[in-house]
């Protein structure tokens, strides 16, 4: 079976249109998913994450390999410039950055050829200049020393090796011609039987110097003439000839054969001697080309051939023996047109032909292959370059398959116990699964502070079962959130915890490489994927033809309808998917965060440029107190002065004054943690004198600030006395509360003038107060307070109780059980107006929904209805319960 393509957008020709196809497709299984959960009831918080993950799923699919080839080319380039030229970009589509990595390509493999000449000509050149410059300078040392006389022998040998070294010198300055491209042709008629003649006359004398006895035989017709460059073509027979006696035996015969073709005439010289390599015969025109056998070369004779071939409009090339054939020796054939074109210029060189004919190429052409052996640029991932330094990941972190699976599993048993059923134990099973799971691969599992993050997250995964208020899981579970990313992360400071709390969810992204490496790996299981994907394919099949069926025929309907439960199998099919895959990714993503943490510590505050002079922020913080002793001096007054005083002054009653003034401290309070954090930055600690200042003013500060503190917690208890008790006031005195604890341990650490650890211990404070909070049953002891006001003052927020969940209802029960009062219809008491819950019949109650907040108001009784025409309705709705007592 043929492999999917791994790049599905490589045929579309425009970047633009990949683009457009991309976003219209994304949005579309956006909208898709997002009309699927709306349609079966799914709620947002479901509904939302999936359609975002399969919207970035359609994305990260269709963009594959769209922007890989910048990224290679990226890397490439580095590695060019430190000189290697080796690397390439895999560019198979056919857009405008597929265009530019086939345009890379073609690029780095000039440089790279061009490299390779470099080093081959220094290597070539010097070994070339060596021989016959050492052969004369061992020459003259022996005439210079007396040892050899100055004969005719002795001057013919220095003569030798002087001209092969001008004719290493003319190849070298033909060449410098040629890449200079200012060499121009000399047109003139030329007789090729003369031409040929006098070149084979000295290739003979050559021969005949060198004492190697090789034949030269010239087969051209007499009349054949064509216009060329005499010297050029000169030129072009004595390379040939040259590279063909040195490389024939002794007694071997080279022979020269000229004639007139159908679009001009051809040139081949073939001799007897060992042959071209076989596959390298073009190799051999390369510059500093050279066979096995070089036979002592410049290796730059048949370039220059082939260039002279190309600027007279015709081509050189080296023909190979047929395998069966028995002729051996090299045969190279030139053909040439009678009369050359009219260049102004030497012809195009090879880097200028490759980028001219990758210009003109169509889009949809397939790239010509690029010499060389390639060496493929590793992708980097988009995701590295993304987070960078912060986030690296480790080289031997390859596979999770145990994240992978346990995460499937855990997000499997939460689609299974979660959908409906209530807030209870089968949540705190699905937490306590997913904690376990996420300790066990934190490399920081024995560190103090996991475990003490543990301890507590185990507390407050404990109120999903004690307590029904929907308002209590949230906060419990975001600090549990908040703890276990600093647990994971090790963060310390502010910015790095929220860092870490970030880091979480963005671990859904920066996970993506290793969840695919995992899949990747377990996906060569010959066994396991397959039946998996028969299954799932199965699966889909029956459901598509069984619900065609079953909705065409009314027989077949009536068998599913007989076959299947009395539930909605599509919008629980729908609900428990989406459920798996948000507790699922919800788990994986954290196992992720465990498995490799980002470098938090690097997320912190800009280095602040401490102030030389004290009273540059003396001076600002003396205004802040001096502000706060004016408030205290205000209050003092309040409080001598009575009721009557404020009402004077103000025009409003206690009560009033102070609920107005609450929010405005809460944030003094809030803001003044602030201030001591940006002092104790700023603030010069060189000198004793220094530091005692610091902690002589900061502590004035916050000293104040707990007065402050305790002015607010007594104005909201003025004020709750005054209009009654809420969930909200009472979270408001515990959120007050806390920040006076902060500004208790910032006083700590400013006094040590060390506070790293304030953070955590906030948080760890932070945690607790809320675990106090839930065990302290808030609903419950709102309700009470309430009817304890009642009974001392007559007035009663009726309206409000009706507000509370269930964990108030045993209260309300117990403290209005039996107070009636007038117009009540029989049978009816105030708990019957106040209580507003009642149990949710959609949802299944058995032991895994078990929730103690429920199960007592189950066992005392919710909400009561009244019989309105056969119907049942809220007694506080129908009766004549009022809204608001008061005396």
């Amino acid at each position: 079976m043929s492999r999917a393509p791994e790049r599905p957008l490589d045929g579309v020709g425009s970047i633009t249109v990949k683009i457009g196809v991309l976003v219209t497709l994304s949005i579309l299984a956006a909208v898709v998913v997002s009309e699927v959960g709306d349609r079966a009831g799914v709620s947002a918080w479901l509904t939302i994450p999936v359609s975002v993950a399969a919207a970035l799923f359609v994305t990260q699919w269709l963009a594959r390999g769209m922007t890989s080839p910048l990224r290679q080319m990226t890397v490439a380039a580095g590695r060019m410039a430190g000189g290697d030229y080796s690397t390439r970009v895999t560019a198979s589509a056919s857009d405008e950055v597929g265009q530019l990595g086939t345009a890379f390509n073609t690029m780095s493999a000039e440089l790279d050829g061009a490299d390779r000449q470099r080093r081959e000509l220094l290597a070539t050149v010097s070994h070339e200049l060596r021989t016959p410059l050492a052969a004369q300078r061992a020459l003259l040392e022996n005439l210079v020393d007396g040892v050899v006389t100055p004969d005719d022998r002795a001057l013919q040998t220095a003569l030798d090796q002087s001209e092969r070294l001008s004719a290493l010198v003319q190849d070298l300055l033909d060449l410098s011609r040629v890449e200079a491209g200012v060499a121009t042709l000399d047109v003139e008629p030329v007789q090729v039987a003369d031409l040929l003649a006098r070149c084979a006359d000295e290739a003979r004398a050559t021969v005949a110097a060198r004492g190697h006895a090789v034949s030269v035989e010239v087969d051209v017709p007499e009349d054949l003439e064509v216009r060329a460059d005499r010297a050029r073509l000169a030129q072009v027979v004595t390379n040939l000839l040259d590279n063909a006696v040195r490389h024939s035996p002794a007694g071997g015969t080279v022979r020269v054969v000229a004639d007139v073709t159908g679009t001009g005439w051809s040139l081949e010289v073939h001799d007897e001697g060992p042959g071209f390599p076989p596959g390298r015969s073009e190799e051999m025109f390369a510059r500093f080309g050279v066979g096995d056998d070089a036979g002592g070369g410049t290796g730059l004779g048949l370039s220059i051939v082939r260039w002279v071939c190309e600027l007279h409009g015709g081509t050189v090339r080296a023909l190979e023996a047929e395998p069966r054939q028995t002729a051996t020796g090299a045969l190279v054939r030139v053909e040439l047109p009678l009369t050359p074109p009219a260049y102004h210029d030497s012809p195009p060189l090879p880097a200028q032909r490759t980028a001219d004919d990758a210009a003109a190429r169509p889009a949809d052409a397939p790239a010509p292959p690029v010499s060389g052996t390639p060496i493929p640029v590793p992708t980097p991932s988009v995701f590295d370059t993304l987070f960078g330094r912060l986030w690296p990941e480790p080289t031997p972190l390859r596979t999770a398959p145990v994240a992978l699976w346990a995460s499937v599993g855990i997000g499997a048993l939460a689609a299974v116990l979660l959908p409906y059923r209530g807030i209870g134990i089968a949540y705190a099973l699905v937490l306590l699964a997913a904690g376990a799971l996420v300790l066990r691969l934190s490399p920081r599992r024995r560190d103090p502070w996991t475990l003490a993050s543990a301890a507590l997250c185990v507390g407050l995964a404990g109120l999903l079962v004690l307590r029904a208020a929907e308002w209590l899981a949230v906060l419990a579970l975001l600090t549990a959130a908040l703890l276990v990313t600093t647990a994971l992360t090790g963060a310390r400071g502010m910015p790095a915890m929220v860092a870490g709390a970030a880091a979480w969810v963005l671990s859904g992204l920066r996970g993506l490489p290793l969840l695919g490496r995992t899949i990747t790996a377990t996906s060569r299981h010959t066994l396991l994927w397959p039946v998996v994907r028969t299954a799932a394919i199965s699966l889909v099949a029956l459901v598509v033809f069984g619900g065609l069926f079953a909705s065409g025929d009314a027989v077949v309907g009536a068998w599913v309808s007989d076959l299947l439960p009395e539930v909605d199998i599509a919008e629980s099919l729908v609900l428990r998917s989406f459920t798996w895959f948000v507790v699922g990714g919800i788990v994986l993503a954290a196992c992720y965060l465990a498995l490799n943490p980002p470098r938090v510590d690097l997320v912190e505050l800009p280095a602040g440029r401490q102030v030389t002079r004290a009273w540059e922020w003396v001076v600002p913080v003396g205004v802040v107190i001096a502000t706060f002793v004016v408030f205290l001096f205000a209050q003092g007054a309040a409080m001598f002065g009575g009721h009557d005083f404020v009402q004077r002054t103000t025009g409003m009653t206690y009560a009033e004054s102070v609920h107005q003034g609450f929010g405005q401290l809460t944030l003094a309070t809030a803001l003044t943690l602030v201030t001591v954090a940006i002092v104790g930055r700023r603030a010069s600690r060189e000198t004793a004198r220094d530091r005692v200042l610091l902690r002589s003013v900061l502590g004035v500060l916050c000293g104040l600030t707990l007065v402050v503190v305790g002015s607010a917690l007594y104005r909201m208890h003025v004020y709750q006395e005054a209009y009654g008790f809420t969930v909200l006031r009472v979270l408001v005195d515990a959120f007050e509360l806390w920040l006076g604890l902060l500004v208790v341990l910032v006083m700590v650490a400013g006094w040590r003038l060390r506070g790293g650890w304030v953070p955590r211990a906030a948080l760890a404070s932070g945690a607790t107060f809320l675990l106090v909070i839930g065990l302290a049953n808030p609903e419950a002891w709102v309700a009470q307070r309430n009817i304890d006001r009642y009974a001392e003052t007559g007035r009663l927020d009726v309206g409000y109780l009706q507000t509370l969940g269930a964990d108030a209802v045993p209260t309300v029960r117990e403290g209005l059980a039996g107070q009636t009062i007038p117009g009540l219809a029989d049978g009816d008491d105030l708990a019957d107006c106040a209580v507003g819950w009642h149990p949710d019949v959609e949802l299944d109650e058995d032991l895994l929904s078990w929730n103690l907040g429920r199960a007592r108001a189950e066992t005392v009784g919710g909400m009561r209805l009244t019989d309105v025409d056969g119907f049942g309705y809220p007694t506080y709705a129908v009766g004549n319960c009022p809204v608001e007592l008061s005396p």
